[in-house]
C-alpha cells in the first residue's frame, strides 16, 4: 500500500481551508483505491484543490496524482480516455501532439478534470455545455470496492456525472474530443452598462466563447472575445458596442501584469494556449483569492446583474474583479446548467472570508429571485434547504448515492449540510 499519513496539515489551493483527515492516500493503481476505498469508513478523492470549501474533505483522503495517466484515443469513438487524476492541462498536451481538442476549458488549465467535472464547473460560450457534457464514459470505485462503469445514454449515466464526489471514487474518464482547431481572442474596453443590458445576445455571442469582467464600477471593464480561426480574413473590428479594442495584451483584473494571460490581439494560436485565461503550466493567486460563482436561468440575466449592481459599495471593498459568462443548458443532474441556458456571475474576492462571508448573504438573497444556483466547489452560504427546490432531479440523485454507497462512506459534513434536506 502506497499511503502517506498526513503528519502536517493540507489545505487547498487558496489556503482558506485546512483538511481535517488523518491519512492521506496516494496509490498507484487502482486495485490500490480498491482496497483503500472498501477499508476506509469515510473517505473523499482529493483532486487539484482548487475547491474554496470542505467538499472535498474526510477523515481519509484520496489523492489520484501518482495512477500512470494511461491516455488513450479513440479515433473511431471521437473521445479520450485516462486515469481521471490528469489535469486539463495534462489532457491537452496528449490532444495536441494526436492533432485533437476538446469542445471547452475553463480558465484554469491546472485544475484536475474529475473534480471540475464532478462539481459542474465551466468554460464560456452560449453554444457550449459545461465541461462535464464532454463526459462519454465514466469508471468509478464505490464504498464496497467494486468497481462501476457507466456511458452516456445509460441509465443513472446523467446523475453520476456531476456527482459532487458522492458516489466513489471516480478512477477513469473518456470525454469527447474533436479535430484540433486555432482561436485568436481580443480584449475590448470600456463598455457601458446600459450598452451590455441593450445588447446582450449580441455580445455574448460575437464569439465561440465571450467573457465579461467588471469591478461593478461606472463601466464594465473589458469583455473578452475568443474566437476559433477559419479560413476566412478576421473580420476586426474596431469597438465592441461603444468599447474600444485593446492594443496591448491584458490581465482579466486590471493593473495586473497580463505577462502570465494567454495571448491577446488576434494572434490565432492552439485551442489549448487561447480558450484559458492564463498560460499553461502557470497557477495564478495561489493563497491570494477567494471565490464563488452564482448560476442562473439566461432570461434573467440583466435583472440579475442590475440586482448585484446595487449591492456594488457593499462588493467592491473585498473585490479582485467579477467574471460574466453563459453556456447552454445540459441534462446533468446535478449541473448548476441543468435545464436553461445559464448565465454565472462569477466573484474573485480578497482573502478575507469573514467579510467575504456577511457580503454573500445579501448577494445571495439579492439573486434568490432569479434561481440562482451556486458552484458547489466554491464559496456560499446557502444550505441545503434553500438549494433543493433549484434542482428537480435532487431526489433521484440522493436515492442513486444510497444506491451506490449504502454505508455513506463517501458521505461528508459538506454533503449533508448542502445537499441533503433535513439531515
Amino acid at each position: 500500500m502506497n499511503q502517506l499519513s498526513a503528519t502536517a496539515a493540507e489545505r487547498n489551493w487558496a489556503g482558506n481551508y485546512t483538511y481535517r483527515a488523518r491519512k492521506l492516500h496516494r496509490p498507484t493503481s487502482v486495485d490500490q483505491v480498491q482496497e483503500i476505498v472498501a477499508n476506509a469508513q469515510k473517505v473523499r478523492v482529493l483532486g487539484s484543490r482548487h475547491s474554496f470549501n470542505d467538499i472535498a474533505d474526510s477523515d481519509e483522503l484520496l489523492s489520484l496524482s501518482a495512477i500512470p495517466p494511461d491516455i488513450r484515443v479513440d479515433r473511431q469513438a471521437s473521445t479520450v480516455s485516462f486515469a481521471a487524476g490528469l489535469s486539463y492541462g495534462g489532457v491537452a498536451e496528449a490532444l495536441m501532439a494526436e492533432g485533437l481538442a476538446l469542445h471547452n476549458l475553463a480558465s484554469l488549465p491546472h485544475i484536475s478534470v474529475a473534480g471540475a467535472v464532478a462539481t459542474g464547473t465551466h468554460g464560456s460560450g452560449d453554444a457550449n455545455g459545461n465541461l462535464a457534457t464532454a463526459v462519454a464514459r465514466l469508471e468509478l470505485v464505490t464504498s464496497s470496492g467494486e468497481i462501476v462503469t457507466a456511458s452516456r445514454g445509460e441509465p443513472h449515466f446523467d446523475g453520476m456525472v456531476v456527482g459532487l464526489g458522492a458516489l466513489g471514487a471516480v478512477t477513469r474518464m473518456t470525454l469527447d474530443v474533436e479535430p484540433a482547431y486555432d482561436a485568436r481572442q481580443r480584449v475590448f474596453e470600456g463598455l457601458e452598462w446600459k450598452a451590455l443590458f441593450e445588447h446582450f445576445d449580441e455580445i455574448t455571442s460575437c464569439g465561440y466563447s465571450v467573457s465579461i469582467f467588471t469591478r461593478w464600477g461606472t463601466r464594465i471593464d473589458q469583455v473578452w472575445v475568443k474566437s476559433r480561426v477559419t479560413n476566412a480574413p478576421e473580420s476586426v473590428r474596431s469597438d465592441l458596442f461603444g468599447a474600444v479594442a485593446s492594443t496591448v495584451d491584458r490581465h482579466p483584473i486590471v493593473g495586473v501584469d497580463a505577462v502570465n494571460c494567454s495571448p491577446q490581439l488576434g494572434r490565432p494560436g492552439p485551442w489549448s494556449e487561447r480558450l484559458p485565461h492564463f498560460r499553461m503550466g502557470f497557477t495564478p493567486s495561489v493563497g491570494e483569492e477567494l471565490q464563488s460563482e452564482y448560476l442562473l436561468p439566461r432570461h434573467h440575466a440583466v435583472p440579475a446583474i442590475e440586482a448585484v449592481r446595487a449591492l456594488a459599495d457593499q462588493i467592491r471593498p473585498v473585490l479582485q474583479g467579477c467574471e460574466i459568462r453563459t453556456m447552454t443548458a445540459d441534462q446533468l443532474w446535478m449541473s448548476p446548467a441543468y435545464g436553461h441556458d445559464t448565465v454565472g456571475i462569477h466573484f474573485t474576492w480578497q482573502p478575507d472570508q469573514p467579510r467575504v462571508e456577511s457580503v454573500l448573504v445579501d448577494l445571495e438573497a439579492a439573486l434568490a429571485p432569479f434561481h440562482a444556483r451556486p458552484h458547489w466547489g466554491k464559496l456560499f452560504a446557502a444550505r441545503a434547504r434553500a438549494i433543493a427546490p433549484l434542482y428537480e432531479r435532487l431526489p433521484d440523485f440522493i436515492r442513486l448515492v444510497e444506491h451506490l454507497d449504502p454505508r455513506g462512506a463517501f458521505r461528508n459534513p459538506w454533503f449533508e449540510a448542502r445537499v441533503v434536506v433535513g439531515a
